[in-house]
């Protein structure tokens, strides 16, 4: 199966290899910046390209590109292809995209994960969500997708959308409060490592119980003594008091 990447990004960099793996024959990496192009095609061992119009032929033109490019980006990724498979890997995306740009068999290949250059993750663990503009074509992403994970699951562009949702309050907002949490914590000259036994802990235990059961803390015990306290300590930061008493009240709707 030869597959074209087109972008060259944290997920690229991370995907890229994996599907090599799998014994996938990556025909050529494009990105916009040559650079980046030529740093993952020689990690491939692969041409690198920085002009859509010179890619070469594949079976699948699979595209890790930012929303914007992508939408942007579609229809010359197309032109001239319009029956290989195409497939993106965003959480927000529409499938239609491709349809809208032209392609007659096309589909999403979301790998729900963060990732960052130069990191391994465990692909096997890893949730793949897929979409097909058929029948015949999911089951090519499911093909492709298995190559990456065990854990493979059909999914709606709506219902994607809404995971993703999910995920950016899972991951984006929870790092954003691990940010919080080191900003303060700096200010009294303390490392943020001291929070990790409790990090690894939370995430630990939402593996067994609800993360509705297993939250703890002042709000969900309606102890508005400490809440009031720790409000007085951020004065200093009036918009982290503000992020405090929002989800402290999301918590405990007592609290309002």
């Amino acid at each position: 199966m030869r597959i074209v990447l087109v972008g060259a990004g944290r997920v690229a960099s991370c995907m890229g290899p994996r599907l090599k793996q799998a014994g996938c024959v990556i025909a050529g990496v494009f990105s916009r910046t040559p650079g980046h192009a030529q740093a993952l095609a020689d990690a491939l061992g692969a041409p690198a390209f920085s002009s859509l119009e010179h890619l070469p032929a594949a079976d699948i033109y699979l595209t890790m590109l930012t929303d914007d490019a992508l939408v942007q980006l579609a229809p010359d990724i197309v032109r001239g292809r319009e029956q290989a498979l195409f497939l993106h890997t965003a959480g927000s995306v529409d499938m239609d995209v491709w349809k809208a740009a032209g392609a007659v068999r096309y589909g999403v290949m979301y790998a729900m994960q963060t990732f960052t250059k130069g990191v391994q993750v465990d692909w096997q663990q890893v949730p793949v969500f897929i979409e097909g503009s058929s029948p015949k074509e999911l089951e090519s992403v499911r093909e492709l997708a298995q190559g990456l994970s065990a854990s493979v699951t059909p999914l709606s562009s709506k219902g994607r959308k809404k995971l993703h949702i999910a995920a950016v309050f899972a991951c984006n907002f929870a790092n954003h409060m691990y940010a919080i949490s080191e900003q303060l914590l700096n200010e009294e000259g303390v490392p943020f490592s001291v929070m990790l036994p409790l990090v690894r802990e939370t995430a630990r235990k939402v593996e067994g119980i609800s993360p509705l059961k297993a939250q703890t803390g002042p709000a969900v015990r309606g102890d508005r003594k400490v809440i009031g306290e720790h409000l007085e300590l951020l004065k200093e930061h009036p918009e982290l008091a503000d992020i405090y008493r929002l989800v402290s009240i999301d918590i405990n709707k007592e609290l309002k």
